[in-house]
């Protein structure tokens, strides 16, 4: 099993020990000739505005647009922006692949970040964003301060923080990423 990940900006490589300790190799995804043969794809954490116009720049924009419709795709901070229906605070593009409403950096600064316990799994919180509303017919994995913070329909998930960071591999929601999206495809 091959895992993409969008690897143009943010927080990549800490990923690598979860998806190994799952026997899942990682494939950085910089250029759309990279997308071959991908089962499925993590956008990380990161700056949305700089991942995309890195997007961009590398000419990305398109091959995701059509991979992430047919793949399993998981969001992450920054990732679970770049794939919501709408974004605010401020406003920018996404790739709308999960019907939600999410507003940027809701925790506040860089100094609001902070750890939490999501699944019993501590996490972290960095410039988070936070799903401000979400259709009813999401599944709702989990909450963080009585909002919604691990989201998923079909074929893609999101979640609002960074459980990476956590060394304690994998981590739940890799492990739910893995077995439940990319096993079968």
């Amino acid at each position: 099993m091959r895992i993409g990940i969008l690897a143009v900006q943010g927080c990549v490589e800490p990923h690598h020990s979860h998806l190994e300790k799952l026997g899942v190799e990682m494939v950085h995804i910089r250029y759309p000739e990279d997308c071959a043969n991908i089962s499925g794809y993590i956008i990380p954490g990161g700056e949305s505005t700089t991942m995309l116009k890195l997007i961009r720049i590398n000419e990305l924009q398109e091959k995701l647009a059509s991979e992430w419709k047919l793949k399993p795709v998981w969001g992450i901070c920054a990732g679970a922006i770049l794939i919501a229906q709408k974004v605010t605070s401020p406003e920018q593009f996404s790739f709308g692949l999960i019907d939600y409403e999410i507003a940027r950096n809701a925790y506040g600064s860089q100094i609001m970040s902070h750890y939490g316990e999501v699944a019993g799994y501590k996490v972290a919180f960095i410039r988070a964003p936070k799903i401000m509303w979400c259709n009813p017919a999401l599944k709702i994995l989990a909450t963080h301060s009585e909002t919604p913070a691990w989201v998923a329909n079909d074929k893609v998930m999101a979640t609002t923080f960074h459980p990476e960071l956590n060394n304690l591999t994998p981590s739940p929601m890799h492990r739910y990423f893995v077995e439940n999206y990319c096993a079968n495809v």
